[in-house]
């Protein structure tokens, strides 16, 4: 039986005797083990098995003088949010709404400018753990169950519902000519957008131990770039599956399975030709997309993705630092350590800000200049740990609890 194990809430700073090092606890950053693929079930949080002096705990916020003041436009209850389990559902914007979907089954379209709910679809005895996907009319979501769900973005109804091999764990992807998706037991389907059935699958070798989650899958034109539990990231043909290329982001290393844990989790993230990737306990690089051949790369330890601004690029480690690199280099022009252990979101920019929430539901605006931060707000007391959404000058932020909300900084 292979495992699966969540993100933590807080990294850890203990060792035990029973466990291979004290660096084990200090990077794993896990909060639970959950065991099997299609259906995990929840082992008691590592936090608990020491005492609290063993335990660093996450770092407290400091009050600063804030120099802008983030506007709530809107905000809508979506379902149950991000149910019992450690789903990271995340909203989609296409054209002039956005999209949403809840653990319970619920999926919710919003007009952006007003946060006037244009349909509301509950889907009885469906359990929502991929998502959501928005394009070519469709809403796209997966499913605990192993489906793959697709709805009619003007009105909701199901356009058609796919059986896949196993539970979906990241946000199904389309180009209107095929539907893209990734499953918890390392496969990568492809499905015809117009009758969902399968076209192609692409399928790799995973760990015995991973991560749970993964990172969606980006079409590039005719290519679909995908990152794995294994450390890999492979880039197919998007109308039949083929092998184009497949390059390493990460080398497991140690003994032990917890130690050799090298997801690809976060959000590739494309940039013309070049994707970039990152990796648990391994790189951050970046690829080109049509050979695969290593544009960048350096030694970085992170389950979430990659954002782009100022010249630089930008990253949260498996502490939760958020660190700014200048563009295609090894040079840290800042980092900041002020939210260390919060589990942070995946960076996101916008004007001059870089965006982060965090497990408490603290959204936090820093400067991409410096690092320093410029505003605060509380979202959610449940926590978040969606990536955040931007749309111009607007936040929208998906709160663990359910609530959707939308930020201006203007």
């Amino acid at each position: 039986m292979k495992a699966v194990v969540s993100p933590a809430t807080f990294a850890q700073d203990a060792s035990a005797s029973w466990f291979p090092s004290g660096s084990l606890l200090r990077r794993a950053g896990l909060v639970a083990l959950l065991l099997g693929l299609s259906a995990c079930s929840v082992l008691e949080p590592i936090t608990s098995m020491f005492g609290d002096d063993d335990v660093e705990q996450p770092t407290e916020l400091v009050d600063f003088d804030q120099e802008l003041r983030l506007n709530r436009r809107w905000s809508v209850n979506v379902g149950d949010g991000q149910g019992d389990y450690y789903n990271t559902l995340a909203p989609a914007i296409d054209r002039e709404f956005i999209y949403a979907a809840a653990a319970n089954g619920t999926v919710v379209a919003i007009e952006l400018a007003t946060g006037d709910v244009v349909w509301r679809e509950r889907m009885e005895d469906v359990e929502i753990s991929g998502g959501v996907g928005a394009g070519s009319g469709m809403v796209l979501v997966g499913t605990r169950e192993a489906e793959v769900i697709a709805l009619d973005q003007i009105s909701g109804r199901q356009l058609w519902k796919s059986s896949v091999t196993s539970e979906v764990v990241s946000a199904p992807q389309t180009n209107g000519a095929i539907v893209v998706l990734q499953t918890v037991d390392g496969k990568l389907i492809g499905l015809n957008a117009v009758t969902g059935e399968q076209a192609w699958i692409y399928e790799t070798t995973i760990p015995d131990l991973t991560l749970r989650g993964s990172s969606k899958p980006v079409i590039a034109g005719t290519v679909v770039i995908a990152g794995f539990a294994n450390g890999m990231v492979a880039a197919v043909n998007a109308s039949n599956g083929f092998l184009l290329w497949e390059e390493r982001v990460a080398i497991p290393q140690g003994r032990y399975d917890i130690e050799r844990v090298i997801d690809v989790d976060g959000d590739l993230l494309l940039v013309g030709n070049t994707v970039y990737a990152s990796s648990y306990q391994g790189n951050l690089m970046a690829f080109d997309v049509q050979s695969g051949r290593i544009v960048w790369g350096i030694e970085a330890s992170s389950y979430q993705g990659i954002a782009q601004g100022f010249g630089n690029l930008y990253y949260t480690n498996d502490e939760s630092h958020v660190i700014a690199l200048r563009n295609n280099t090894d040079e840290v022009v800042w980092e900041s350590k002020a939210l260390r252990l919060r589990s942070v979101t995946a960076p996101r920019t916008l004007g001059n800000y870089v965006a982060v929430a965090d497990f408490e539901g603290w959204l936090h605006l820093l400067s991409q200049v410096d690092g320093h931060f410029v505003s605060r707000v509380n979202v959610d007391g449940d926590g978040v740990r969606a990536p955040l959404v931007i749309d111009n000058d607007t936040i929208y932020v998906y709160g663990n609890s359910g609530q959707l909300t939308a930020y201006s900084i203007r």
